[in-house]
């Protein structure tokens, strides 16, 4: 009766494994690079580009390169507290601690909005390559860390405000 237990203290968790080896690299490198190619495009071609479009399609464009800079901020934060455990700088409690504070849940209009189809190229394999990239972010995290049923309700914030002034106050160290 009690192998099943012994097995289960075992498991190896692959995430965890990739995350906190040598293997990070390549996974870190991808998403900083990621972050630098939408940098570049949106101050770049993508300005350009965005001049051309419809008012319907130029809407939906600035919406969506916000949600694409959220999205990458969002996983290049989660990418550097993985970096910072990586070496060292922080433990894995400071960094789970952290990482709360990061939503790798930012959503895309997709090909269902209207003027989607009139979006450029470039961009919306920006948007598709950063969804996936999130994706792969959410369930390395959701693996190493647990998902949102093992957070106690009373951590949970439903207020967006509210969870910007206590990223404020733990900034200047007021909370």
């Amino acid at each position: 009766m009690n192998e099943p237990s012994k097995a289960s203290a075992k498991t190896i968790k692959l995430a965890e494994r990739r995350v906190f080896s040598q293997s990070f690299k390549p996974l870190y490198q991808e998403g900083m690079g990621l972050v630098e190619q939408a940098a570049e495009y949106l101050d770049g071609k993508g300005r350009a580009e965005a001049k051309k479009l419809s008012r319907l399609t130029a809407t939906l464009y600035a919406a969506e390169s916000m949600r694409l800079t959220t999205r990458l901020m969002q996983v290049a934060s989660w990418l550097l507290l993985q970096r910072a455990a990586n070496s060292g700088e922080m433990t894995r409690d400071q960094v789970a601690s952290e990482k709360s504070k990061v939503r790798l849940d930012t959503a895309s209009a997709h090909e269902e909005a209207p003027g989607w189809a009139e979006l450029p190229t470039d961009f919306v394999d920006l948007v598709n390559r950063s969804l996936r990239l999130q994706a792969l972010v959410r369930r390395m995290d959701e693996e190493i860390y647990g998902g949102l049923a093992e957070v106690p309700p009373s951590s949970r914030r439903l207020n967006p405000v509210s969870d910007q002034i206590t990223l404020l106050n733990t900034a200047f160290a007021r909370g």
